[in-house]
């Protein structure tokens, strides 16, 4: 798992949001934007942490950042996640893993102890140049929005 780390610049990525949409890193250009990794819509974890960015959205907003959501899951998943729960950003749905591979998030993980390939719960600040600003490596899905305004 070859991650993107702190003063790495973030490959142009392209990929479809919940509705189908086109969504590039280009169209983020000059805006300080949160990209963040979750394994699985509507599961416990990524539900607690998506919900929790969904209540500090606009204190986020104020800050400057804009959100983007991500995980393997098909555009419907997403599409029902995004609907159920309120969430006011995009969700890619990355099918295909270019944006999950861009980023370096796939790879063995371990659980119960079972070992499997799957996506790590990362996020990734990136500034207005494309820049990665910091990576959250220790996602505390009831609190992340306080660990990105750090």
């Amino acid at each position: 798992m070859n991650t993107l780390k702190q003063g790495d610049a973030v490959p142009n990525f392209t990929a479809k949001d919940e509705q189908g949409n086109i969504i590039s890193l280009s169209d983020y250009k000059g805006k300080k934007l949160v990209v963040f990794f979750y394994p699985k819509a509507n599961t416990p974890g990524c539900t607690t942490e998506a919900c929790n960015l969904r209540d500090n959205y606009d204190v986020l907003k104020e800050k400057g950042y804009e959100l983007l959501g991500v995980s393997a899951d098909s555009a419907k998943k997403q599409s029902n996640f995004k609907n159920k729960f309120s969430l006011p950003f995009p969700l890619l749905a990355d099918e295909d893993k270019t944006v999950i591979d861009a980023f370096g998030v796939w790879g063995l993980k371990k659980f119960m102890g079972r070992e499997y390939d799957g996506i790590h719960r990362k996020t990734f600040i990136i500034d207005e140049n494309g820049i990665v600003e910091r990576v959250i490596d220790k996602v505390k899905t009831k609190n992340h929005a306080a660990q990105i305004l750090e």
